[in-house]
């Protein structure tokens, strides 16, 4: 069942490509045209980076989030194909404006062989909830001054105020026994979970092993481990080059993984099994925090303007880009409506260099404009794995802003450095990282408000205005008023999409569905 996924990164950065649960190629069938399934076998996908840091709280990346999935459970989970609620670590749950209950099912225990009970929920909801932590999943997908009681195995939770999508935020939320609560510090090379495998090596920036638990029985709506096919051992491989990757996959070495372009045409003709759907392939991001000229309404309206972002949407998506239409597109999404295109900038250079001008941004012997002695110079860093089309997107945006007047300082960064980069230390102005969520409340936290995870420094008030009168409808009632709030960013230049993308998880020697993540109880080994 799906997660909804943060993707710090693009697309590309992700362990899989996101995709959805349809389907194509050959899935390695048996002469009576049906799969036939092994046991015993062992599962290795491909992961364009490290995940870094492996505490599933800690870590908002796309890498660590797909990982966790093997190790780590939710209380409820979100069915791939219509987002309907659906039974985890929780069988029964009730929902209303500001109470949620969860009843646990019997019987589930950590891998370390120890219970899993209400409390342990309670002491989740409790550090995550807590800003001290800075958990980036504040806000994302537990509600902002939420807090939680247990009595018996009910877990009772009560919001500080009404959360349109609160059932899909626990959907998302990672859960951790009690040893890791005790030691944060175990989480960061190991787990400890209840989920239906567990790790058992780690080799950074090589691969990660991880083995089956035979006793799992409280997976998505009723799954377990117990079904034929399910691999005895999983390996996360980090393959770096796509190439490389799409090499491994057509040799079968690699059973999973997600690639674009010239090779994903090469394993398209080869016949292998794919999955696909679209999301957010592109964001920009402008550091509005003191001392960052992008501070400055002006200039961040005058970058934006001075960019074709549909020519932009080609040179990235290397022709396989979509138009984008909101922030929250992961499928199953929440909204369905268009929040960008009448909101963003129009492409005009002149306007952008009036901008500059009005704003007192003077223009230089040596080509750079300055105010007050300021040279206009920003740091633009963007995400390795966005491979060549994000090279040559980056490439273009940056003479484009240098013909303004712009001085800028170009870096890329894996998705390591870069959260490093936007979370910590704030060397950046703008930034090309994406963020997908599957419903508009998920970007709250980071777009809004004081936390670590509003890493653009954003406060817009039009967009405060907005979010506060969504948050009181519930459900897709509120998509209008959620849609005005993303306008709202986009119009300002605060961070807006500028390219949806089609991703693939190709498969060979296995069969699997995946929604926001690839989902682990459906992989099966073929025969």
């Amino acid at each position: 069942m799906k997660r909804p996924l943060i993707i710090v990164g693009t697309l590309a950065v992700g362990a899989l490509a996101l995709a959805g649960c349809s389907g194509s190629g050959d899935t390695g069938s048996s002469e009576g045209g049906e799969a036939t399934y092994v046991d015993g076998a062992t599962f290795t996908m491909a992961v364009s980076a490290d995940g870094g840091l492996l505490d599933p709280q800690m870590n908002a990346g796309s890498v660590t989030n797909q990982m966790t999935q093997f190790a780590y459970d939710s209380l409820v989970a979100a069915d791939p194909a219509d987002g309907s609620i659906v039974s985890q670590l929780a069988t029964e749950w009730t929902v209303d404006t500001t109470e949620l209950t969860f009843t646990l099912a019997d019987g589930i225990t950590c891998a370390d062989g120890s219970d899993f009970t209400a409390d342990t929920v309670v002491r989740n909801i409790e550090y995550v909830g807590d800003p001290a932590n800075e958990s980036p999943l504040l806000g994302a997908f537990l509600p902002v001054g939420a807090t939680a009681t247990a009595e018996g195995n009910v877990v009772t939770v009560t919001l500080a105020a009404p959360a349109s999508f609160a059932i899909n935020a626990f959907a998302s939320l990672p859960m951790v026994c009690d040893a890791g609560m005790d030691d944060r510090s175990t989480l960061a090379s190991a787990t400890n979970g209840t989920g239906p495998y567990v790790l058992t090596e780690a080799v950074p920036n090589d691969h990660y092993t991880y083995e089956v638990r035979e006793d799992y029985t409280w997976g998505p709506d009723g799954a377990t481990t117990a079904e034929t096919g399910v691999p005895a051992s999983v390996v996360v491989r980090v393959v770096e080059n796509e190439t490389t990757a799409a090499n491994l996959l057509l040799s079968g070495e690699v059973n999973a993984g997600g690639t674009g372009g010239a090779d994903a045409q090469r394993l398209i003709d080869a016949g292998l099994f794919y999955t696909e759907t679209e999301s957010l392939g592109g964001q920009q991001w402008h550091n509005q925090g003191e001392g960052h000229v992008t501070a400055d309404p002006a200039v961040r309206l005058a970058l934006t303007q001075a960019i074709d972002y549909s020519e932009m949407m080609d040179v990235v998506g290397m022709g396989q880009g979509a138009p984008p239409t909101s922030f929250a597109a992961l499928a199953p999404a929440a909204c369905v409506g268009d929040s960008v295109t009448a909101a963003m900038p129009a492409y005009d250079t002149e306007a952008a260099a009036a901008l500059l001008d009005e704003a007192g941004w003077v223009m230089g012997s040596d080509g750079v404009r300055e105010k007050d002695g300021t040279p206009l110079e920003i740091k633009f860093r963007y995400e390795t794995s966005m491979g060549q089309g994000g090279t040559a997107g980056a490439e273009l945006a940056t003479s484009q802003w240098e013909a303004l007047g712009v001085k800028v300082d170009l870096q890329t960064q894996d998705e390591t450095v870069i959260q490093d980069t936007i979370f910590n230390t704030g060397d950046w102005d703008v930034v090309w990282i994406t963020l997908n969520v599957s419903s508009p409340d998920q970007i709250i936290t980071f777009v809004s408000g004081e936390s670590v995870t509003n890493f653009g420094h954003i406060a817009n008030e039009e967009y405060e205005a907005a979010i506060a009168e969504a948050a009181t409808v519930p459900g897709a009632d509120g998509c209008d008023a959620w849609l005005a709030a993303e306008s709202a960013l986009v119009a300002s230049a605060d961070v807006f999409p500028y390219m949806n993308s089609l991703g693939r998880t190709f498969g060979n020697g296995a069969e699997f569905e995946v929604g926001g993540d690839l989902e682990p109880l459906s992989v099966r080994m073929l025969g």
